[in-house]
């Protein structure tokens, strides 16, 4: 399990929503993996809640400064079953009610939408996946996806060929279906 701290002067910039902030800590940390890794799945605790219900912990993990922690902490779960397919996976998550969000960071190819008119129709996923990999125009992503209970989305998106702190595009509905997966995570 690891715990990370938003305030981090060489971390990623201060957003103003926490859940954008905690997307782009995420997305820093991963970015400080490198590439080719599997996917990562994060609990997203409300961080005072955490400091007042758990002092030592909080204090250990260097959240005890007050004001200057973030609102949203990031805690990274088990690494997940290799050769278990994504969405089985995420149908099989019951978070507890300290859990205020939750975030999942994976590495995929995407193509341009002007290469959409020319995917070979009646394809399955393994053969769409080949052509995907072999196709000129792909590129590689590594999407940050996070959701709260309450419904809130944020996501961060990083080319692997701008691989940079200040080029990674940020918004509520850049991946809508992991969105809705990870919304499904809270579902009673």
């Amino acid at each position: 399990m690891l715990l990370m701290s938003n305030v981090s002067p060489s971390g990623p910039p201060m957003a103003a929503s926490p859940l954008t902030r905690a997307v782009l800590e995420i997305d820093e940390y991963a970015s400080g993996l490198g590439w080719d890794q599997p996917a990562r799945l994060f609990a997203l605790v409300d961080t005072a809640k955490l400091r007042n219900q758990e002092p030592g912990l909080a204090a250990q993990l260097g959240l005890d400064q007050g004001d200057a922690a973030a609102p949203l902490t990031p805690i990274e779960q088990d690494e997940i079953p290799a050769g278990t397919a994504l969405d089985q996976f995420l149908g099989t998550i019951a978070w507890p009610d300290a859990v205020v969000g939750c975030a999942l960071t994976v590495e995929r190819l995407m193509l341009p939408p002007s290469a959409e008119t020319s995917v070979p129709e009646g394809m399955n996923d393994k053969q769409l996946a080949k052509w995907v990999a072999k196709h000129p125009d792909r590129q590689e992503v590594r999407m940050t996806v996070a959701v709260l209970r309450d419904g809130a989305r944020e996501s961060a998106v990083r080319l692997r060929e701008k691989d940079s702190p200040t080029e990674v595009l940020t918004g509520a509905g850049l991946v809508p279906g992991l969105a809705e997966a990870l919304a499904a995570t809270f579902a009673e």
